[in-house]
């Protein structure tokens, strides 16, 4: 059935209503199934489930396949809804604890308090979920779900609008682009709109390449359609027709779930021609990525949609102006992108009442690393990192000490315990040389080195880069000798000024983003550790014991009572001694896997 009107619209939405209405007197059981979600054994509970239903005739209990809601650190996880609305989220499953839930919830009535989750905690209640809000909540397989919840109704108001108008309505909101620069979505729009061309283009980066994120692929694997409405009203507000998502082949789920999508809003006139009965034509192709993390930046990312290597290029002209096959384009993030249906549909105003003041609305990021809670959250611009790591997060997972956390990825900076108390916005973070970046968040304990950080990201940008410009082509390579060496105990103080300069010299000269921020975890690690690097040069010691030329691995005699377990775990028969006799570590033959140190239940290997 084509939507060719509002009226259609709202017609579709009361029918919907209607059935969902009916479905509510049913007892309800979601399954998750996110990548993560499968990763973690989904599809396993999901079988059991089906099967344990299947064997006991309950055919009355209806069974949903959902995405994943953010709560990563409970999965494989499901929720039970009875009809008078009480629901309980159930985590941690296995097939044997599904087994029972049957048993003793959906036939007997009682709750398994044992694997039950409490969504009383700050995890759940802190958040202020916007575009993550249907996370979890729809069958991102099925567009009606969508509408049921308000979907197109953002697209439909802006067709009513005059594009300028549109775009005024966006510049007034304050949304910034959640891809990382934090430029203001409403003027890159205007200068796409101002620039004169028969044909223009809007384009989703889906390109998710940070170590840590996943924000864009949790996104479009749960809410697929807020990105496609977000792409029709910015197409509609620039005067474009035609969209591209540039997302990457990596992420098949949400690859599927995109497909999916635009060919059910095409079959309800969602897309295509004469959007709504109006004049607006505007239609989505998908673009798989191979993998390249140089083609997150957009004038890479529009030479390998031009089937070319993705190299960027100088800018300018900026794409807005002179873009995909050479006409103007606007490139959104994911996150920008599902921002925008919110905003037509309730308003600048309403969209704005949150966050800080340079720094408008929420922020979904991933939470990964050493911390209790991982997952995905949204929070408002301006909460501090101290409340995202000790109240969401949880804290430091095992009872370690906190470190760093480590924000923008490769392009990031590592903000220590002093700093938690800053506010997340682009302003807050850059005054202490950080950026907020996609939103990858990865918290460090006592057991990171930040030397070996600041290595692992450069040799992470060297990898990736296009090699195209000298700056970043010898740069980066100079930079991990330098931290190599020092990493090795042969490392000298002046070589810390070197490495500034290097990246002093990267920043001003690059030719794009990459190379340009490329050095900004070492910056940020030498500025805020700069007594571990000292460590590493002075001393010759690891206080992380992380860098393995700078350490070895004692057992204390006084300690040891000679279980034998860290001997059963050497893969080098390097530690001897009999039973309950204390043993020795033969350092020829030590190849410092630390095996034994995780092994030993008494502390008695020590690090030296």
């Amino acid at each position: 059935m084509a939507i060719k009107s509002t009226n259609d619209l709202f017609a579709l939405k009361g029918k919907i209503e209607k059935e969902k209405f009916e479905l509510s007197k049913k007892t309800q059981v979601i399954v998750y199934q996110g990548t993560c979600g499968y990763a973690s054994g989904a599809k396993g509970v999901l079988d059991t489930l089906n099967t344990e239903l299947h064997e006991r005739n309950l055919k009355d209990i209806v069974v949903l396949e959902h995405s994943c809601m953010g709560c990563c650190y409970i999965e494989p996880y499901i929720s039970v809804t009875e009809p008078d609305g009480i629901s309980t989220l159930y985590g941690y499953l296995t097939a044997e604890k599904v087994t029972q839930i049957v048993e003793t919830h959906l036939m007997g009535g009682e709750i398994v308090q044992d694997y039950m989750v409490d969504i009383n905690t700050p995890f759940f209640s802190r958040q202020k979920k916007r575009i993550t809000k249907l996370l979890g909540k729809i069958d991102p397989f099925k567009i009606e779900d969508y509408i049921f919840y308000d979907g197109y109704q953002g697209l439909s108001k802006t067709l009513e609008m005059k594009q300028v108008d549109v775009i005024e309505k966006i510049k007034r909101s304050g949304l910034r682009g959640r891809g990382g620069a934090g430029f203001s979505t409403g003027v890159k729009w205007n200068f796409a709109y101002n620039t004169d061309s028969n044909q223009k283009y809007m384009v989703c980066n889906a390109d998710e390449g940070d170590p840590g994120a996943y924000m864009n692929r949790a996104e479009l694997e749960g809410n697929p359609h807020a990105v496609l409405e977000g792409m029709a009203i910015g197409g509609y507000a620039i005067g474009a027709n035609k969209g591209y998502i540039y997302v990457r082949a990596e992420y098949p789920l949400a690859v599927d779930i995109l497909n999916e999508a635009i060919f059910q809003a095409r079959e309800y006139g969602l897309l295509g021609k004469g959007i709504l009965g109006t004049s607006f034509d505007f239609d989505i192709e998908i673009f798989l990525g191979s993998g390249a993390f140089v083609c997150g930046e957009e004038t890479a990312l529009l030479a390998s949609l031009e089937q070319k290597r993705g190299n960027p290029r100088p800018r300018p002209p900026f794409p807005a102006v002179e873009g995909l096959f050479g006409k103007p384009t606007v490139i959104n993030n994911v996150g920008t992108l599902a921002n925008l249906p919110l905003i037509m549909c309730k308003g600048a105003e309403w969209w704005s009442s949150i966050g800080s003041e340079t720094t408008k609305g929420t922020k979904v990021f991933s939470l990964t690393g050493q911390i209790a809670r991982t997952g995905l959250i949204e929070v408002p611009m301006g909460i501090s990192l101290n409340e995202v790591v000790f109240d969401l997060g949880g804290g430091i997972a095992g009872g370690k000490k906190f470190k760093a956390v480590q924000l923008g990825g490769p392009s990031g900076g590592c903000v220590p315990a002093e700093h938690l108390d800053i506010p997340i916005d682009y302003e807050s973070l850059q005054d202490i040389g950080c950026i907020m970046g996609s939103g990858a968040m990865v918290v460090l304990d006592q057991d990171a080195c930040m030397v070996d950080t600041a290595r692992f990201f450069l040799e992470f940008d060297a990898d990736e880069s296009c090699g195209q410009c000298l700056p970043c082509r010898r740069g980066l390579p100079l930079m991990i000798e330098i931290l190599k060496r020092i990493s090795e105990g042969n490392g000298e103080i002046k070589d810390l000024e070197t490495l500034e300069d290097i990246a002093t010299f990267m920043q001003k000269t690059s030719l794009c983003a990459l190379g340009q921020t490329a050095a900004s975890p070492t910056l940020s690690t030498i500025r805020h550790f700069r007594k571990e690097y000292e460590a590493h040069i002075i001393e010759k010691k690891c206080p992380a014991g992380v860098c393995k030329d700078l350490f070895h691995y004692e057992v204390d005699e006084e300690l040891c009572n000679g279980c034998h377990l860290c001997a059963l775990k050497c893969p080098e028969e390097a530690i001897t001694g009999g039973k309950k006799e204390p043993h020795y570590i033969d350092q020829d033959k030590c190849i410092k896997c630390g095996n034994c140190y995780h092994a030993c239940k008494f502390d008695a290997v020590l690090i030296k």
